[in-house]
């Protein structure tokens, strides 16, 4: 059985990707990351997307990326909660974490290198996305062509590192559409920047909006839990 690596953070978009992964007949091996971010609440859901699905083997990384600084989601900077969904995804938003997917893919590849696998797989979208640079087309490949430079696997074998991004053209109407054909239940999932795993959801922070306009899209009622009344 072939493997992929998925990079599971417990949210709608990376729990979509794990259904895509299985369905295509992958053993599946995770890794989450602990970066002191405000939402660490998504830790313990990953690990039981990653129970649920079967994963061979989910690791959780503590990462200094919050050290950093400079993010809303890992310094004492307010999440945004004002913006309206047609002006997301213009500019870089305060949310943005510097290099985290830099970070977050290096130290996949290197998991890829210590069980031999070739795919990795990241659940980016670059249309209905709040505007990282790091969720791009152009980002996944380079970082791909860097992969398959760099790692002592290929060199070894002459088989090439793939980075799969399947999200990266779907809206995010698109992806909930898969994810409910693939069995997924999303309300087993955290996508919120500002999550209480007592309370859930905020409801109105740009990946919550996100979120639930694609289940509006989808005429399909959100199951997640929310803080607020949302319909």
């Amino acid at each position: 059985m072939k493997k992929a690596i998925i990079l599971l953070s417990g949210g709608l978009d990376s729990t979509t990707v794990s259904a895509i992964a299985k369905n295509q007949n992958y053993e599946l091996y995770g890794i989450s990351f602990d970066y002191d971010q405000r939402h660490k609440g998504e830790l313990e859901v990953a690990k039981k997307t990653a129970k649920r699905f079967g994963f061979k083997e989910h690791k959780i990384i503590k990462s200094g990326v919050g050290q950093l600084g400079g993010s809303a989601l890992t310094a004492d900077i307010a999440v945004p909660k004002d913006k309206k969904i047609e002006d997301i995804g213009k500019e870089i938003p305060i949310t943005y974490v510097p290099a985290r997917n830099v970070i977050f893919l290096s130290y996949a590849l290197g998991y890829s290198e210590t069980i031999n696998c070739f795919d990795i797989f990241i659940g980016v979208n670059s249309v209905d996305f709040s505007g990282y640079p790091d969720c791009t087309p152009e980002f996944i490949k380079a970082f791909e062509n860097m992969a398959n430079i760099s790692a002592s696997i290929v060199k070894k074998t002459g088989n090439k590192i793939k980075i799969h991004s399947p999200l990266e053209n779907m809206t995010k109407k698109e992806i909930i559409q898969t994810g409910i054909k693939l069995g997924v239940d999303y309300a087993e999932t955290v996508t919120c920047y500002d999550y209480d795993p007592n309370l859930g959801a905020c409801g109105t922070c740009e990946s919550c909006k996100l979120r639930l306009n694609g289940f509006k899209e989808a005429g399909i009622k959100d199951p997640a839990k929310y803080r607020i009344e949302i319909y």
